[in-house]
């Protein structure tokens, strides 16, 4: 149960930091490759490493990969069509969609 409650908490947590470093990257590229945005980046995306591992350390990677980075291209991408104010096609939705219905697929498939 305690493994469990450590995975609920860890994998949202590696998701926003994971998302939080692709948008600080992003918003940082335009501005030379050394600004706070792309060194917030990259810490984001350090600490979300860290809490990577944790993750595979409770689960297969077989699962935690498509989980953790499915979660991430599904946030990353609501975060740069709200945050950003990219424009996201139908077609990008529908592949979003399909994203959740394979983490879907291989998360209780086990």
């Amino acid at each position: 149960m305690n493994n469990v409650l450590i995975l609920i908490a860890l994998v949202p947590f590696s998701v926003v930091l994971n998302t939080m470093g692709q948008i600080l990257l992003k918003s940082g590229s335009g501005q030379g490759m050394v600004n706070l945005n792309v060194f917030l980046g990259l810490v984001a995306y350090a600490v979300s490493t860290v809490s990577y591992i944790l993750i595979l350390k409770r689960l297969n990677v077989s699962v935690a990969y498509p989980l953790v980075f499915g979660l991430t291209i599904v946030a990353t991408t609501l975060a740069g069509s709200n945050i950003l104010k990219e424009s996201v096609t139908v077609q990008q939705w529908m592949g979003v969609g399909l994203v959740i219905s394979g983490i879907c697929a291989i998360s209780f498939g086990k």
